[in-house]
C-alpha cells in the first residue's frame, strides 16, 4: 500500500509540475505507439499504464489550479 505524503508547493511550483507531467505523458503515449509498431505488446502494455498513471495524477493536480 502506498504511503501517504503532504507536501506545500506554491501555484507556480504546481503549474511547473503539471507541465512536467504533460510532457512526460506525451512520451509515454509515443513510446506506446513505436512499441505498437515493432510488435511489443508487453512494452505497449507498460506505456499504457504508465500513461493511465501519470493521466491520473495529472488531473488530481489540475483541479488543484486556481484556473481550474
Amino acid at each position: 500500500m502506498s504511503k501517504t505524503i503532504a507536501l506545500t508547493l506554491t501555484e507556480e511550483e504546481l503549474e511547473i509540475l503539471v507541465d512536467a507531467l504533460e510532457a512526460d505523458l506525451e512520451g509515454y503515449i509515443e513510446a506506446a505507439k513505436e512499441a505498437r509498431g515493432n510488435n511489443a505488446r508487453e512494452d505497449v502494455e507498460t506505456f499504457k499504464e504508465a500513461a493511465v498513471n501519470i493521466q491520473k495524477l495529472m488531473t488530481r493536480l489540475q483541479a488543484m489550479l486556481p484556473d481550474a
